[in-house]
């Protein structure tokens, strides 16, 4: 991997310590330069789990992916500026309960003796990563929450939303390899039952908020305010695709 490409993708410059605080600063500046999108299960283009591939997308196409593409490829990338880390299985939260294995990818990195919960590809989630700590409340710019235990093997990790805790997934703490999410890889970008084939998204964290782009609406929301905006067309689709997240469709499409 050219880790100097991909730190100047999220817009670091310098070197970066393997440590709690430039975990942190990866962690942020991934999540406010790389778009969490299924653009690419709508423009019917196959999605392959192959970190060579999420490079070429995510850094020198300037795209973002989801959670196997995004996570996936800052795995290595921390693994490459020396921390010590492992893939992990999740099983989103949704109104049927939580999803099956490996339906998420994501992150947990070991400093010392510290563990963290590391995930840039789940979209709106945290600013920064949540310390493995079993129903400890943790502040975060995006919110308050909590990881727990659920069962041998598994914790819970859940945002209060409204007064109550939310769940938002359970994670395992056992190590995986890219490949074992082939086939939810599948699943997500072709099953009809699949939440990515039901609509185009891409969202993107801010400095201030969040921006989110459907098919229908772009919603924009900062410092306490939202803003939404009608998406009437293809070409207005295209237009905010350009302006909000620098994503060109004629070049990639």
């Amino acid at each position: 991997m050219n880790t100097s490409e991909y730190l100047l993708r999220i817009g670091i410059e310098t070197a970066v310590n393997a440590d709690a605080e430039g975990l942190k600063l990866l962690h942020r500046q991934h999540l406010l330069n790389v778009p969490f999108e299924n653009l690419d299960i709508h423009w019917k283009r196959r999605i392959v789990l192959d970190t060579d591939e999420f490079f070429k997308k995510i850094v020198d196409e300037r795209r973002g992916g989801f959670c196997y593409e995004l996570n996936g490829l800052f795995n290595i990338l921390l693994r490459e500026l020396g921390f010590r880390t492992r893939l992990v299985s999740a099983r989103v939260f949704g109104e049927q309960g939580f999803g099956p294995e490996f339906d998420h990818a994501a992150i947990i990195v070991t400093i010392g003796e510290l563990e963290y919960l590391v995930d840039v590809g789940f979209g709106d989630f945290t600013y920064e990563p949540l310390r493995i700590v079993a129903d400890i409340e943790q502040h975060d710019r995006e919110g308050e929450f909590v990881i727990r235990r659920a069962e041998y093997g598994v914790l819970e990790t859940a945002k209060m939303i409204e007064g109550v805790w939310i769940p938002q997934y359970k994670f395992s703490t056992l190590g995986r390899h890219l490949s074992e999410f082939a086939e939810m890889c599948d699943f997500q970008q072709y099953s009809p039952k699949s939440h990515f084939t039901k609509g185009v998204l891409c969202s993107i964290l801010t400095e201030t908020g969040r921006t989110t782009l459907t098919g229908t609406r772009l919603i924009v929301t900062g410092n306490g305010e939202r803003t939404e905006t009608a998406v009437e067309s293809k070409r207005d689709f295209e237009k905010h695709l350009q302006k909000d997240f620098g994503i060109v469709p004629t070049l990639i499409t």
